[in-house]
């Protein structure tokens, strides 16, 4: 099949590093990819003066996908997060992180297989702010008909093609009555309209109790934005950390998908980052490209990786954060080498 162009933004710290090895693992994999470079974080603000730059906007809005390593914004000079502005600019309102156990990598809990679909752009990441007084400030949780029905909407169409079984919303309505109260009914309006597919309402911090009791009673977590953003750090903490979750955010046009971990800049240059987080997040892509766009090379090559760092990972090859003796390319030549031993 014909080469599909993708941006790809190195980010900053280790992002370079870590994108790097994911563009071998994917070409390995039979991933036919022709990749359109942009910036973004400090390394954008060096050469363009600005943190996002529209040629990296204008590129996502014509290719309609990215995966993106991660990148700093300054603190304390007036830059908006390149994440708030990605989602903002290019309207992903659906941020996905899918959850789960994986071989090798021993927590205190199994079973665990959650995926948590957040909406992206409103609630208190508005940053809707104003003084009241001096010494009083008010922030303002918004919440739209319009962007509470959609993203419930985007949750069960997700769940209905990944034959997922349940969809549980947690909230704070019993408090928070008009903006928590409207996403639950357009998530209960919604629910109504697939009926093999069971819906569920828990208040926040009651499902975040349950979760740490015994996380393999949830599958799909539907949240609004605070509360998505809490709970899918929550979340990876049940499975070995933000290295080993990928992450995506989806609108109706673009999709983003990246490595949700920081920019790590101690250890940039030294060649140890961990780069699997960001290479599951290039699986999330694979697939996103299969459904979308009908391209079956691309499935065949999401398989293949993840098929490659599950032997990996439980054989003990991976990286020292892991307890693993590689660095960040002799990690992607494991998965390389497992790749082009797995049969078409």
């Amino acid at each position: 099949m014909k080469a599909r162009k993708i941006v790809i933004i190195p980010g900053d710290g280790i992002g370079p590093e870590i994108c790097e090895a994911t563009k071998n693992v994917l070409r390995a994999a039979g991933a036919n990819i022709d990749w359109i470079v942009r910036h973004a974080g400090v390394s954008a603000l060096e050469k363009y003066g600005e943190v996002l730059p529209q040629n990296t906007i204008d590129a996502i809005l014509k290719h309609k996908v990215a995966i993106k390593g991660p990148c700093t914004t300054p603190i304390g000079d007036g830059f908006s997060s390149v994440n708030v502005q990605l989602r903002k600019r290019l309207d992903l309102y659906a941020a996905v992180r899918p959850v789960r156990n994986l071989k090798g990598i021993y927590t205190r809990f199994s079973n665990v297989n959650i995926v948590i679909i957040r909406e992206n752009t409103e609630g208190l990441y508005s940053g809707v702010e104003n003084v009241v007084t001096p010494g009083v400030v008010m922030s303002m949780k918004v919440a739209t008909e319009r962007s509470c029905e959609r993203i419930a909407r985007w949750a069960f169409e997700y769940a209905k093609k990944r034959k997922r079984k349940k969809i549980t919303v947690f909230h704070k309505a019993n408090i928070m009555k008009l903006s928590d109260g409207l996403f639950i009914r357009k998530a209960r309006e919604v629910s109504k309209k697939y009926k093999n597919i069971e819906y569920q309402e828990m208040i926040i911090d009651a499902g975040c109790m349950k979760i740490v009791q015994d996380p393999a009673q949830f599958d799909i977590l539907l949240l609004e934005n605070l509360y998505g953003d809490v709970l899918s750090d929550l979340c990876a903490g049940l499975v070995g950390g933000l290295g080993v979750v990928p992450g995506a955010n989806i609108g109706n046009d673009c999709a983003v998908f990246e490595a949700v971990h920081g920019s790590a800049p101690d250890i940039s240059g030294l060649k140890i980052a961990n780069p699997l987080a960001i290479i599951m997040s290039g699986v999330m892509m694979l697939n996103h490209l299969a459904d979308t766009e009908g391209r079956d090379d691309m499935k065949k090559a999401a398989d293949k990786i993840k098929q490659a760092y599950d032997i990996a990972l439980s054989l003990g090859e991976t990286t020292q954060d892991l307890e693993g003796k590689l660095n960040t390319p002799e990690f992607a030549r494991v998965l390389v080498q497992h790749i082009l031993k797995i049969k078409n």
